[in-house]
């Protein structure tokens, strides 16, 4: 933990960046803010982190960033881009440092090298190195880690293809309730639990 420690420095934040309020933590990459009067998803750029399906290092790591991002703290937003779930991608700064940095730093995310363009990649992966020589986190297993999350996102899809399944959303992974209203329509219906023709009502 001495590297994580280390980041837990007071940053200076600039006035080029979005303030914020922690509303809920999805998992170990996505959390839900009120920014102003939005209230928005947002996908922690540069990093991913292991799916909840990953016992025990998928909630591990989600109950870390909710450790980093209580509910009702303030973060603020160093956005990067949309992605094409409507969420936005962005680094999280709060009192503690780099929140997006702590995650990798403390074993609980990777480093996400295609996505890295747009941040201090050398820095991820600087802290990626110094996690898995530490064997923190999904270090723990082994020098190589756990399944990395983008590979087993591929071998699903690849399965889902294959079986000709129709792909499956998740409300958390959805950028608006407008969107999720759109997917209802094309036929997703799980979406709408409660059967009273609204789908993610938690978006709204």
């Amino acid at each position: 933990m001495k590297a994580v420690s280390a980041l837990l420095l007071p940053l200076c934040l600039t006035t080029s960046v979005n303030a914020a309020q922690v509303v809920s933590v999805g998992d170990g990459d996505t959390i839900r803010v009120h920014e102003g009067s939005r209230r928005i998803t947002v996908r922690l750029a540069c990093i991913d982190a292991p799916e909840t399906s990953q016992r025990p290092w998928g909630p591990r790591s989600t109950a870390f960033l909710k450790q980093l991002t209580p509910v009702g703290s303030e973060v603020t937003l160093r956005v990067q881009t949309t992605d094409r779930y409507g969420r936005t991608v962005a680094e999280l700064l709060n009192r503690r440092g780099n929140v997006n940095q702590l995650m990798v730093g403390a074993g609980q995310a990777f480093a996400y090298r295609r996505y890295l363009r747009q941040c201090d990649s050398q820095r991820y992966l600087q802290l990626e190195n110094e996690a898995q020589r530490q064997g923190t986190g999904v270090w723990s297993v082994g020098p190589s880690g756990i399944t990395r999350p983008w590979d087993l996102r591929r071998g699903r899809r690849n399965s889902a293809s294959t079986s000709g399944s129709p792909r499956r959303y998740r409300c958390k992974d959805i950028g608006s309730w407008r969107q999720a209203q759109q997917l209802l329509a094309e036929g997703h219906r799980y979406l709408d639990r409660d059967g009273d023709g609204e789908a993610c009502e938690s978006l709204k």
